[in-house]
């Protein structure tokens, strides 16, 4: 009697590690935030336009011809042309990359302030928090425009300076965000678990108090990223933005857009559509990761 040979029954392929967790994560943003999951398709769309914005422009960004000024959107010109013949698709591209480094590198410093702030306020507590927090407040009093006016007034126009005082900014307002967080874990009964045995301040900071503030840590950012690109086209609208002949979001819709609307309206609603849909996308993505990581939210559970 012959014996039955049985096959193996194949098993689902199931993603191990951070791999894993991310498509988790991924399949989980798009079944319950499907608004969040498509700002943060925008978002990524937006990154790389960023990232490859010198290869994708089909001109240079300040390449001149006046043959062609002011003309209507075309298969040459996708978005038209300004005043001087440039093609409105490259410099939004170009734009797009200027906007991605400023927001980025102003959201990391800010992201960084508010943790090393909101950490020390936090954990520290009594004279500190009292000091740090009475410090936050007196800045948070002053009007965040006039605050940037005066600053980059003083100090000139620039990316440099435009990261850092935006790094500063929305670093120094969000560190109360954080704060709140770090008294939250500070308080859990692992936190004094591991200060009964003696653990240093540095290793329960390390292994207990930063990785569990994280998840605020990663909205905080996200969120801060479209305030950033908000700002700085702000700025730029007012001539206080990253200089000429860089073109920027802010800078297209006061220089040209402002002057030839009328003549060519795809001049104002081409940075103007890009800047509201990046800026609205980043934050509905913003809170659908709130929702998801915060642990308080509904959505989390």
């Amino acid at each position: 009697m012959t014996e039955a040979v049985l096959s193996p029954v194949p098993q689902p392929l199931v993603p191990q590690g951070a791999v894993g967790r991310l498509f988790a994560f991924v399949r989980r943003l798009v079944r319950e935030k499907p608004l969040g999951a498509a700002g943060g398709a925008i978002f990524l769309v937006f990154l790389f336009c960023g990232i490859f914005a010198d290869f994708l422009a089909p001109y240079g960004m300040n390449e001149t011809n006046l043959e062609v000024r002011l003309e209507a959107p075309s298969l040459a010109h996708p978005l038209g042309t300004d005043h001087l013949g440039r093609d409105v698709l490259s410099r939004i591209l170009i734009g797009a990359k200027l906007s991605m480094i400023v927001s980025f590198l102003a959201a990391g410093i800010g992201t960084l302030v508010s943790l090393v702030i909101g950490v020390l306020s936090g954990y520290l507590g009594g004279k500190t928090d009292m000091i740090l927090q009475r410090g936050v407040d007196a800045w948070m009093t002053f009007p965040d425009l006039v605050l940037l006016i005066v600053i980059i007034s003083v100090v000139g126009p620039g990316i440099p300076q435009i990261v850092i005082v935006l790094g500063l900014l929305y670093g120094i307002a969000g560190s109360r965000i954080v704060r709140g967080a770090v008294v939250t874990v500070k308080e859990s009964m692992y936190t004094h678990a591991a200060q009964s045995i003696g653990a240093r301040t540095l290793h329960i900071l390390a292994r207990h108090i930063v990785p569990n503030v994280m998840p605020v840590l990663i909205v905080l950012f996200t969120t801060r990223i479209g305030a950033v690109i908000l700002t700085e086209a702000g700025l730029s609208f007012l001539g206080l933005g990253v200089p000429p002949p860089e073109p920027t979001w802010g800078a297209m819709l006061s220089g040209t857009g402002r002057t030839y609307m009328y003549l060519g309206p795809w001049l104002a609603l081409a940075p103007g559509l890009c800047l509201t849909i990046v800026v609205y996308a980043i934050n509905v993505y913003g809170d659908a990761l709130r929702d998801l990581l915060d642990p308080r939210m509904r959505g989390s559970r």
